[in-house]
């Protein structure tokens, strides 16, 4: 709501948090370990007229600012949690910075997924394929390295190594000291209807099978908060 403190974590160029702002969130606060997007997110919220901090930050291996801690009614984490080698570490020192009763909003593509291998960031035909990712190594590695960009093959290996599932999540946001308040899962991703004007599918009502969160959700969210 309006007035609200908001933190995002992995905020890239800030352009959710920027969002955030023009809707009424207070002490806004980005953090990403890449100073190139940090930059070019400055220059964006400055010709806004935005009023935001960005600042250089490694979630898992830094822990939060001491002016940060118990600092934020809303932090997003969104797209970002499955490219973190540690999603316990992460999701423990992000306890820190929240509020009391304040929310943590997460969103990721689970790897089983479509595209949860991030294949579609390779630089050729193969990255086009769904499911590709879940191929055996002796398949998968020689697809992979015919991109054109090695840190995208970096990437796309880094994922396979993580595979984290809705299910993985879910085990480290409760091990973390989470309670999860409210979860959804998607057919297409909410982003579909804006980048390609697909209509949004919740697939919610049928996560109690396994196959719907682990093969045919592109997007899972979760809605954590601490215990009072």
């Amino acid at each position: 709501k309006s007035g609200d403190a908001v933190a995002e974590i992995g905020c890239g160029e800030a352009g959710v948090l920027d969002a955030f702002i023009a809707a009424g969130a207070t002490k806004p606060l980005g953090t990403d370990i890449s100073t190139y997007r940090l930059g070019v997110g400055k220059k964006i919220a400055d010709s806004l007229g935005l009023q935001l901090t960005l600042t250089e930050h490694d979630i898992i291996g830094n822990q939060p600012q001491e002016d940060w801690r118990n600092a934020y009614n809303l932090v997003l984490l969104r797209d970002v949690i499955e490219h973190l080698d540690d999603t316990y570490a992460a999701l423990r020192n992000i306890r820190n910075i929240i509020a009391p009763k304040g929310w943590l909003y997460v969103t990721f593509p689970p790897y089983n997924s479509p595209f949860g291998g991030h294949q579609h960031l390779l630089q050729n035909g193969w990255g086009k394929l769904p499911y590709m990712h879940l191929l055996p190594d002796a398949l998968f590695q020689p697809m992979i390295q015919t991109s054109k960009r090695p840190a995208d093959i970096e990437e796309v290996q880094r994922l396979r190594n993580i595979r984290l599932s809705a299910a993985k999540f879910k085990d480290a946001a409760q091990k973390a000291g989470y309670i999860i308040r409210h979860e959804e899962y998607y057919l297409f991703r909410p982003v579909f209807k804006l980048k390609f004007g697909l209509p949004t599918i919740k697939v919610t009502a049928l996560s109690g099978l396994p196959l719907v969160t682990q093969l045919f959700s592109l997007e899972a969210a979760y809605l954590l908060q601490l215990p009072e």
